[in-house]
């Protein structure tokens, strides 16, 4: 009963770590309202942190529609710092957040099994509390970095290759940003109900 508590960390650790892998892989980081519909018809465009797409109807028939996605190079100079960061750190999150769940599963499986032993349980606990924390927080950085320039309508200077403008007229905050935030809370929250873990102090009653 005294790791009921970590047992709820772990689950949300576990959400908040899909949600990261979510939100690292879809496109939807930045939405960009564009005036000029010649290649971009639909007059949006999605800025990622590994590619930027839009819809077209060139090159296809009439009434048709076709996604086109021109992904981001490590050599890409005019990537701008906050993309840079969000790819770094988002793997490296990722890569945390994973930890983190083996220790706890290393833990809760000794807890469930009966093993008595501290060192076998507390210390797991806590290091997979320090994973989920450093992981949600390595979530954080991109995430406000990157609302950050959306509220502030920061440009891009694309090359001509990618048929984007380098200023949109108006952006917003994609799928991403939201599903980031919602991560970095439920990792968060995890890495604290797995530091809250206390091993259970047992007492021998002698009687006569």
């Amino acid at each position: 009963s005294a790791s009921h508590l970590q047992l709820a960390a772990f689950a949300l650790g576990m959400i908040g770590w899909i949600l990261c892998t979510v939100s690292t892989g879809i496109v939807e980081w930045r939405v960009w309202h564009v005036d000029n519909t010649t290649v971009i018809s639909s007059g949006i465009a999605w800025v990622g942190i590994w590619k930027v797409c839009f819809i077209s109807y060139l090159h296809v028939s009439p009434g048709y529609r076709e996604q086109f996605c021109h992904k981001f190079n490590s050599y890409d100079s005019f990537i701008p710092h906050e993309i840079f960061a969000a790819q770094g750190l988002l793997l490296v999150a990722m890569f945390m957040g994973l930890l983190g769940l083996a220790a706890t599963i290393f833990a809760l499986r000794n807890v469930y099994m009966g093993i008595t032993h501290k060192t076998l349980i507390t210390p797991f606990f806590l290091v997979g509390g320090f994973f989920y924390i450093f992981s949600g927080l390595c979530i954080l950085i991109p995430v406000s970095w990157n609302f950050y320039s959306i509220t502030h309508n920061q440009s891009i200077a694309f090359p001509p290759s990618y048929y984007m403008p380098s200023s949109p007229v108006a952006q917003e905050a994609g799928a991403a940003i939201p599903v980031g935030i919602m991560a970095v809370i439920l990792l968060l929250l995890s890495g604290t109900f797995s530091l809250l873990y206390r091993f259970p102090v047992t007492t021998n009653i002698i009687t006569k």
